[in-house]
């Protein structure tokens, strides 16, 4: 017997968590080990990389991966937590607003109760206009409703991050098109890309919904960001790189000294951990 709250509980739990007063941390997880393990560091809830969970499985970042492989990653994390999982489902697997529609479907059928939603089409060819990315966020919104299981939507934008049009029109660019994806029903408004402190405090003032920033070179501290009015932390694939560096310094100090000091670090969890942690099934 499922011991977990029920899906729809599992979507107010994830939205309250927008709210404040404290700051939403979400160190993204491409698979089910990291899900647990971040899950029990007391993380309130979950959220993927989409970028992660394409390079484990052998492809690079960009929809590269086809939505069913990232649906059944996400299916699988979400059926070994007890928290909400949140899922990054790039640009939605298609230009249409009905390919959103039908991520959505997806997303819910595989138990997550949020989704990111961006607006930069897989191809790289700038943004989506402005007024398609608001019907697809629609979408996305319709069809979870009549699906009964209100996602969590957080729409990005990638006008920072993508460094789209002049510097000094970004942050009117940006908070242009968030303001637009909130009218069209997202819940949380995601802007990549943006680390310096003013920029920061002026989406929070100017975009009207909880506002989602990404870890970066540079970041302000959690404690900073949660007093500038951000609601929502990522750290995107920042996680998964950064294993990827440990991965790269066992196999360098293998092919050098052929010792094993990162091997053996203090805190690599012991094998018997690790199986008592995915020996442990919520679901039960």
């Amino acid at each position: 017997m499922d011991s977990r709250p029920p899906q729809r509980e599992r979507v107010e739990i994830l939205r309250r968590l927008h709210q404040g007063p404290r700051i939403l941390v979400l160190p993204n997880v491409w698979d089910v080990v990291t899900a647990r393990i971040v899950e029990a560091a007391g993380f309130s809830a979950l959220a993927t990389t989409s970028a992660g969970v394409a390079f484990a499985l052998g492809y690079p970042d960009g929809e590269r991966i086809s939505r069913a492989e990232m649906v059944a990653a996400v299916r699988r994390i979400a059926a070994r937590v007890r928290v909400p999982v949140t899922a990054d489902m790039e640009a939605g697997y298609g230009r249409t607003p009905q390919a959103a529609a039908e991520t959505a479907r997806e997303v819910i059928a595989a138990g997550a109760v949020g989704m990111n939603l961006e607006d930069a089409p897989a191809d790289g060819d700038g943004l989506f206009d402005v007024a398609l990315q608001a019907e697809r966020v629609r979408a996305a919104r319709e069809s979870a409703e009549a699906a009964g299981v209100p996602l969590v939507i957080n729409a990005r934008t990638d006008v920072f991050l993508a460094s789209i049009g002049a510097p000094e029109t970004r942050l009117s660019h940006a908070v242009r098109r968030l303001n637009a994806y909130r009218a069209a029903g997202a819940d949380c408004l995601f802007a990549p890309g943006v680390t310096d402190r003013a920029t920061i405090a002026t989406l929070v003032r100017e975009v009207g919904g909880p506002l989602n920033v990404l870890a970066g070179p540079g970041c302000p501290p959690v404690p900073e960001l949660e007093a500038l009015g951000v609601r929502r932390l990522s750290l995107g694939s920042g996680v998964m790189r950064a294993t990827l560096g440990l991965v790269r310094r066992i196999a360098g100090e293998l092919q050098g000294p052929g010792t094993f000091a990162a091997l053996f670090g203090d805190q690599v969890p012991p094998h018997a951990e690790v199986n008592r942690l995915l020996g442990d099934d919520p679901a039960t």
